[in-house]
Order: structure tokens, then C-alpha cells, then sequence
């Protein structure tokens, strides 16, 4: 690490005199925060081990500003070797019970990020390891074509882009997700995709055919309208008018659209609900939907020390509300009410969605996918049926 030196220690959670009882600060020489310039266009603003590892290490100078002379974090990609690629769920509050990834990590780097924690099962780093060491899954469209062709498998909407997004920079050369839409189209088999990136508009040729036969729907996240909150919390991510505008081109292709307001943060971006949701449906969206900030494990921390570096004077006031809306804590994983939050703040900003909603004319029909059209890939060395 040139002359810079590393401690190993144990790391217990920061408490700052001046917080709430309970309340952990990542205070920058305990939580390895990286000078600035190293991490140039990243969202996090340090790499702490994650939480299943022994030891934290940290960095620090040893006066001769030995880390100045540190490269900047790059982005690397190595290869996941999965034998599986569709992941189950049964959650009971979300409307998919099987999704695909084809990255781990997103160079994204929003900041929220709910994915983040997964990268501590890599022993890696949820921080600036997630947005820069990431993992690709190019054997994805073939393990897909396989699993699809088992003869119990049962077609429903497969969700992609609920954990990294699927559009995310690397994509754009790598084509993982395009071969799975390929293979999905071939195949009949529905598709609900999220993304924040513009790249979706790329298969839009792929898309509108799916939508065709009601196989295929987008989200797009719109989380600000202000390039300037969206550069510091979202920094890789395409910019609002991109994606303002990847939803009208979706739309005038006749693909089903949503908006989705996520997540919404008390005292940052909460005001601008209403304004999303009108730039939304005049760019072609017909359904919306919002999601809560949401903290769990590593996240929190994060957060709390991305918030402390681009907007201290807001940072007691968003954390208060925070916890306002999650029963005292900051985040509360409680079936039924983790995405939208409970109290009178969390009432409140349903019912304003919900107002914005019925005036713009949004949620009015919903898209329903059908899996009528599905038929089951050929297995390798299957005879062919003579009717």
C-alpha cells in the first residue's frame, strides 16, 4: 500500500456523544474513508470489511500523504461460474417468486443500495468493493435455456434487476442480459425488468415484440430530477433526463412502462414525488410505484456516512425521520411494511403518491404478463416429437 500503513482491529459499532442512544456514526478514521479523489465518480465513501469477516483492516496515513499516491478505485470483473442462474424467493410482499441476476456488484454506486450487504457472502466489501469489484455471469443465457427446459419447470414472470441492475456500464459490451432476453423470446416465457440505466433502450427491439404477446414490462427508477443529488447519490447511473427519456422511447415502442420513486428519502428527495410522477407519465409511463429508503446491516452505516459528507446539515433531520418511519429504528425488516413504512410521515407520503397517482392517471389498468405462450426448450440430444 506504497508507505501507507494498515491496522488490523475488531470493529465495534461508533457511537457519537451528541446522537440519539443507539445511534453508530462512521466517523472517517474508523470507518476507512477514502480520500476523495481515489474514489472519484463511487458512491460510498469508504470499503469496511464486511460483517462476516474476523478482522477489519483500516487504512491510514503515516504523514508522509502516502495514500495521495494511491491509484484511483477501478472497476474490475471476474467471472461467476454459477450452475444455476434463476433464484427463488417466497416473500410475501413482493409480486415475483423467481428472478435472475446476471451480475453481482453494480457500478452504479447509489449509495442506498438494499444489494450491497451481498457482497459481504464474497468476503468483500459492501462499500466501494461492491460499485468496483464485480462479478459476471456469462454462461447466464445457456443456464437459463437449461433450467427452462426441465421438464417440472412451471413458467411464471421472471424478475430481472431486483438485486444489481442488469444495464449496469458493463453490459453494454458484455450482452449477458441480451442473450437472456433472447433466450426468454425464443422460449415465450414472460419478463418484468427494473432498471435506472438508458442501455435498456438498446433491446428494444427484443422488448417490443416480447410486449407483443404480453410477455414483457419495464421499470425504470427515477429517483430525483436534480442531476446534482443524482450524480452525488447515484454517480454511475444514466442521468434523470435519460431516463426520462428511455421511458418514452419504451413507451412509443408500445412496451408496457412503470415509474418507480425509489426509494423515497424524508428531507431529500421526498418533495419532488409529485414532479416525478408528472415528468413520468408525460414521458409514457401508465403505472407507478415507490419504495421507502430502506437500511439493512452494512447499508445503514453507509449511508449515514455518505449523508455526513454531502449534506451535514440535513443529516439529523433525514435520520429522525428515518426512524420516525421505522418504529425508532433505522430499518425495520417487518413483512407487509418494509417497503413503505409505518406513522404518520410514512401515511403521509402514501397518500401524496397516491393523490399524484389519480390526477396523472397512472395505475389505472395494470399490464398483466402471460406465460400461454411458453414453450419449453429442447434439451441436448432430446428426440424431437414426430406431432
Amino acid at each position: 500500500m506504497s508507505r501507507a500503513s494498515s491496522h488490523a482491529l475488531k470493529h465495534p459499532p461508533v457511537t457519537a456523544p451528541s446522537e440519539p442512544a443507539g445511534a453508530t456514526v462512521p466517523f472517517p478514521e474508523l470507518a476507512v474513508a477514502i480520500e476523495r479523489q481515489r474514489r472519484r465518480g463511487r458512491g460510498a465513501q469508504s470499503n469496511a470489511s464486511g460483517r462476516f469477516e474476523a478482522e477489519a483492516r483500516v487504512a491510514f496515513d503515516d504523514g508522509w500523504q502516502s495514500l495521495d499516491e494511491l491509484p484511483p478505485f477501478k472497476t474490475t470483473v471476474a467471472l461467476d461460474t454459477a450452475r444455476k442462474v434463476i433464484t427463488r424467493n417466497d416473500s410475501p410482499d413482493i409480486g415475483f417468486d423467481r428472478s435472475i441476476n446476471p451480475y453481482r456488484g453494480c457500478e452504479h454506486g447509489c449509495v442506498y443500495c438494499f444489494a450491497r450487504p451481498t457482497h459481504a457472502y464474497l468476503g468483500l466489501s459492501p462499500g466501494l468493493d461492491f460499485e468496483s469489484k464485480l462479478f459476471a455471469k456469462p454462461d447466464a443465457p445457456a443456464l437459463l435455456e437449461r433450467e427452462l427446459a426441465a421438464p417440472d419447470y412451471e413458467p411464471r414472470m421472471i424478475a430481472i434487476g431486483t438485486n444489481t441492475d442488469p444495464y449496469q456500464p458493463i453490459e453494454r459490451d458484455r450482452k449477458i442480459m441480451r442473450g437472456i432476453l433472447e433466450v426468454l423470446e425464443k422460449a415465450g416465457h414472460p419478463v418484468g425488468i427494473v432498471t435506472k440505466s438508458a442501455l435498456v433502450t438498446r433491446d428494444i427491439d427484443i422488448l417490443a415484440r416480447m410486449a407483443k404477446r404480453n410477455l414483457a414490462k419495464v421499470a425504470i427508477s427515477v429517483t430525483t430530477l436534480d442531476p446534482k443529488l443524482a450524480r452525488t447519490m447515484e454517480p454511475r447511473a444514466s442521468t434523470p433526463s435519460k431516463r426520462l427519456e428511455a421511458l418514452r422511447q419504451l413507451a412509443g415502442a408500445g412496451i408496457p412502462t412503470t415509474v418507480m420513486v425509489a426509494p423515497v428519502i424524508p428531507a431529500l428527495n421526498d418533495s419532488e414525488i409529485e414532479r416525478i410522477l408528472d415528468a413520468a407519465a408525460h414521458a409514457g409511463a401508465r403505472e407507478a410505484s415507490y419504495v421507502l429508503l430502506r437500511l439493512p446491516l452494512e447499508v445503514r452505516d453507509l449511508f449515514r456516512e455518505w449523508l455526513m459528507a454531502n449534506y451535514p446539515d440535513r443529516y439529523r433531520h433525514v435520520i429522525t425521520l428515518i426512524r420516525d418511519m421505522r418504529n425508532g429504528r433505522d430499518y425495520d425488516s417487518q413483512w407487509g411494511t418494509r417497503m413503505k413504512g409505518t406513522g404518520p410521515i410514512a401515511w403521509m407520503i402514501g397518500r401524496r403518491f397516491e393523490i399524484a397517482c389519480e390526477r396523472l392517471g397512472l395505475n389505472k389498468r395494470r399490464s398483466k404478463l402471460t406465460a400461454d405462450h411458453f414453450a419449453r426448450p429442447k434439451r441436448s440430444g432430446q428426440q424431437l416429437s414426430l406431432f
